[in-house]
């Protein structure tokens, strides 16, 4: 049995687009209200505001925990979904041997 969620599969699985900030693990109504309160009101707004702190978990868990309260559980849900879509997004051309790397944005 797989220890993530579904709402956590979809969002890897899924084209980012124009889900609100609602999709993310860990992010409820509360803090999904608080979020959009300043100014974080979609899921690639916050995936943008991870990759600006360079994926660093640490960082971005005390982001999350100062702009909108998220508890220790909920930072780590948010978090871990956060680099999984990253990583998920990350290609490599083995015909060259080199790592191309971009962000898939569906609209």
């Amino acid at each position: 049995m797989s220890s993530t969620s579904q709402k956590h599969r979809d969002f890897v699985t899924e084209p980012i687009g124009e889900k609100p900030v609602f999709a993310l693990g860990g992010i409820g109504e509360v803090l999904g209200k608080r979020l959009e309160e300043k100014g974080f009101d979609k899921a690639y707004v916050v995936l943008g505001q991870f990759l600006l702190l360079k994926k660093d978990n640490e960082l971005f868990r005390e982001w999350l925990k100062d702009t909108c309260g998220a508890n220790s559980k909920q930072q780590v849900q948010t978090g871990h979904q956060l680099f999984d879509r990253f990583k998920s997004t990350i290609y490599t051309n083995k015909h060259c041997n080199t790592r191309v790397r971009f962000i898939e944005v569906n609209f």
